[in-house]
């Protein structure tokens, strides 16, 4: 028999996945990765995933599925390798999806690891995406329901990590993985879905940051393209580029957040018209196949997670890097979000927004 490792947050998706690996034949083994605590973030219980409240969830439902059930402690490595990437790219003027590297570096990369040293055949998640193989490498889909694809944070899976994972829940909607919980008295089966960055309280960014640093980020000035004085901010970290709600200053008309200099600290500001860009340039580009293309590849592209994929054209470029070239402009291209390139249901690849 088979054996299944499932990372289990606690939530109703990855409980879910357990039992329908369960019922595939598999002998499954369930585990949560302890990341961080709920007092150290700042959050209450059921705002979050991965803290060590939703463990209890977990269990009862490894419990009721009679599988075993266990705790890894990765605290020090969540910290350094999501949390501390995190604050140091806000401080840097860059947007960061801390999602991508949670999935990277720690269920894909040191959890997967840990479920093949422990004889594990495979590693499920709850993940809504599926993955085939076409006769000679395997390949990373959307999921059927599209409302839920989170492809678009599974850009950088290789090949020999795609063929040790399974993702359950990609042939299935959330109404139907909601039914089988209930039907199946899991715990979980209502709970809410925990908010994109588990780690931060309410959204608030800057507030995190300054708990996390102990240290305020100081005040500069909002300048237009020309340099010009336009008033005071409150600290770079409270903007993100095409922000527009929340800058603290009046300027009689419509004034968005174009680019954000930390040297300087300074904070440009525009008209939305100045915010669309029809070319940008990605960098740690990764190639789901392993090969990188000899020429332009005609595709559909997403610049931000819930964004429907724009047509485009990607350049690979000599070093590495690739150049997208979209069909019609697309407003706010946010340096350090993922780039990610899709074929019909198929995700080519992607990497991290350098520039435009």
């Amino acid at each position: 028999m088979k054996k299944a490792m499932i990372a289990m947050s606690g939530g109703v998706d990855s409980s879910v996945a357990a039992k329908l690996m369960q019922d595939r034949g598999f002998a499954c083994v369930g585990c949560t990765m302890k990341l961080y605590g709920n007092g150290e973030a700042g959050l209450e219980r059921g705002h979050t995933c991965c803290a060590l409240e939703d463990v209890e969830d977990a269990r009862s439902v490894a419990c009721r599925l009679h599988i075993p059930y266990y705790v890894f402690n990765y605290t020090r490595e969540f910290k350094s390798e999501v949390m501390e990437r995190f604050v140091c790219a806000y401080a840097s003027g860059v947007t960061l999806n801390p999602c991508i590297d949670c999935n990277r570096y720690m269920k894909f990369r040191r959890l997967l690891d840990r479920a093949l040293v422990l004889g594990c055949d495979c590693l499920a998640t709850g993940h809504y995406a599926r993955i085939g193989f076409d006769g000679e490498r395997y390949v990373l889909k959307k999921a059927i329901d599209e409302s839920r694809d989170q492809s678009y944070v599974l850009y950088f899976l290789t090949q020999s990590q795609l063929s040790r994972l399974c993702f359950p829940l990609g042939d299935m909607t959330k109404t139907q993985v909601r039914r089988i919980a209930a039907e199946n008295g899991f715990i979980n089966a209502g709970k809410a879905d925990s908010q994109d960055i588990c780690f931060v309280p309410d959204g608030n960014h800057a507030a995190f940051i300054e708990r996390y640093t102990g240290k305020a980020c100081p005040e500069g000035d909002f300048v237009d393209a020309q340099g010009k004085v336009m008033g005071r901010h409150r600290g770079v970290t409270h903007y993100t580029v095409g922000q527009r709600r929340g800058l603290g200053a009046a300027f009689g008309k419509a004034m968005y957040v174009k680019s954000i200099q930390p040297r300087e600290n300074t904070v440009t500001l525009c008209e939305n018209g100045a915010l669309f860009s029809t070319t940008l340039t990605a960098g740690d580009f990764h190639w789901i196949s392993g090969k990188r293309p000899e020429g332009e590849v005609r595709c559909r592209a997403k610049i931000r997670y819930r964004q429907t994929e724009q047509d485009a054209v990607a350049i690979p470029l000599e070093d590495g890097t690739v150049r997208i070239v979209f069909d019609s402009p697309q407003r706010a291209v946010t340096p350090g979000q993922a780039a990610v390139l899709y074929e019909g249901d198929v995700v080519l690849g992607g990497g991290v927004i350098m520039k435009t």
